[in-house]
């Protein structure tokens, strides 16, 4: 009876650090897959070599294994941003452990160095594609206040849960498509939108997630239930920023390994 029940707890816990992971692994994986359709022969070519031939998705959710490594914490705030609604982050403190832009930053210094070991460019290219996809993720641009909509409480249908946590996995797990589905349903685009999506600097896309973050806040309530119609009004954004932070990521990839 008790090893049933501790094997229950154990459950339990995996899931709620599985409920934590940014995106999911179902949305990680999916910005992953879309940008390996948009990268060039070269970068393909460079990036096979340096993943041992696996794939952007396969490799997506590495930034958030690692968490179980104590080795490894100095990553955690790499993961995100906070700063107030109506400051800018180029004249707001920055955090000395570092944040999602820097994070950016520093992987992509490594891979262009040409003096990197084999073995930091592995680490740093997994951590840019793991990056890539949380600064599209709203939730990662948000108010420290709350730890990025972890301490904002809601209901998910009947479950209790948080902002963050809808926005990571609830929406896309209720969705239920596999990232496969998800890359492959992604909305027809003409050669201008795609253009177009590629454009801007990685602050100006840390900006364009800020916004849908502070569109979130104005248009959910703590406590409140979210649904069918939370679904119904977010799904398609929550699909587009996968689509974008494939897209970007692999804007991102091409310009290093040109």
């Amino acid at each position: 009876m008790k090893k049933a029940v501790l094997v229950l707890l154990v459950a339990l816990f995996a899931n709620g650090l599985s409920a934590m992971e940014d995106w999911g692994k179902t949305g990680h994986r999916a910005v992953g897959e879309i940008a390996d359709d948009y990268l060039s022969r070269k970068a393909e070519k460079e990036i096979s070599k340096l993943l041992n031939g696996h794939s952007l998705a396969f490799v997506a959710n590495y930034g958030d294994d690692i968490k179980s490594d104590r080795n490894f914490d100095a990553y955690r705030p790499w993961h995100y941003v906070s700063f107030p609604f109506g400051e800018k982050y180029e004249t707001y403190p920055k955090s000395e452990k570092g944040d999602i832009i820097q994070a950016i930053k520093k992987c992509i210094s490594v891979l262009k160095d040409d003096d990197s070991p084999k073995e930091d460019k592995v680490f740093y290219l997994k951590m840019l594609v793991h990056f890539m996809g949380d600064l599209h993720q709203p939730l990662h641009i948000g108010l420290a206040e709350d730890k990025g909509g972890n301490d904002f409480q809601v209901r998910w249908f009947k479950d209790g849960t948080n902002l963050h946590t809808v926005w990571d996995s609830k929406m896309i797990d209720f969705y239920d498509m596999s990232y496969t589905e998800l890359a492959t349903n992604t909305d027809v685009l003409s050669k201008q939108q795609v253009e177009a999506i590629k454009k801007g600097t990685v602050i100006d896309w840390m900006y364009e997630s800020r916004g849908i973050c502070e569109d979130i806040y104005d248009h959910t309530e703590v406590g409140e239930k979210l649904g069918y119609n939370y679904m119904y009004k977010y799904m398609d954004v929550v699909r587009f920023q996968l689509q974008k932070g494939g897209i970007r990521l692999a804007e991102v990839l091409n310009e290093i390994f040109r």
